[in-house]
């Protein structure tokens, strides 16, 4: 497990999936998750991705737990590794409604970061945000992020076309902050 000052990073239980399955589902949720058809996930689906969790070596997966009361509200992880020029691409999604905008994303992505940087020894970090989801940039700029590119009118969600944004922290960027 991995500690910060509001949550704890630890490795997913069978007993997640149910509430996984309801976090994913979530219309508001799946909008910033998913940007292609937003089918429902059935019980079976996510079990299934519990199942493989193990399975690939370049993806690291963390249920995002508060310290507080052990309540499970998310997730986060590294879902790509490109070991020969050092980055991994990352992403993050608080599932409960009663956790967003309270610093427990932010928190669980500054111990990631430090995860990575720390016990990978990876040169970079990045990952991509849907540019209608303010609150998630603003989280990662609170962590380092910087904007590297923007995708113009990459995604078609409710019925327009959204950018997508490119952001980015070098290691010594994480270290200077």
């Amino acid at each position: 497990m991995y500690k910060g000052e509001k949550i704890r990073l630890r490795e997913y239980k069978k007993e997640d999936i149910k509430l996984a399955q309801e976090y994913v589902n979530d219309s508001e949720i799946k909008k910033l998750l998913n940007p292609g058809i937003p089918f429902l996930y059935t019980y079976e689906d996510e079990e299934k991705w519990y199942e493989n969790l193990s399975a690939s070596k370049d993806t690291y997966n963390f249920a995002i737990e508060t310290l507080e009361d052990k309540k499970y509200i998310g997730g986060c992880g590294i879902n790509e590794v490109d070991w020969k020029n050092s980055y991994v691409v990352v992403g993050i999604f608080i599932g409960d409604k009663d956790y967003l905008g309270k610093g427990y994303g932010t928190d669980a992505m500054k111990v990631l970061m430090h995860f990575i940087f720390e016990q990978m020894n990876i040169h970079k970090i990045k990952l991509n945000v849907f540019s209608f989801n303010k609150r998630a940039i603003k989280s990662y700029e609170k962590c380092g992020f910087k904007v590297e590119g923007i995708l113009r009118d990459e995604l078609f969600v409710d019925g327009k076309y959204h950018d997508e944004v490119s952001m980015g922290i070098l290691r010594e960027e994480y270290y200077n902050s």
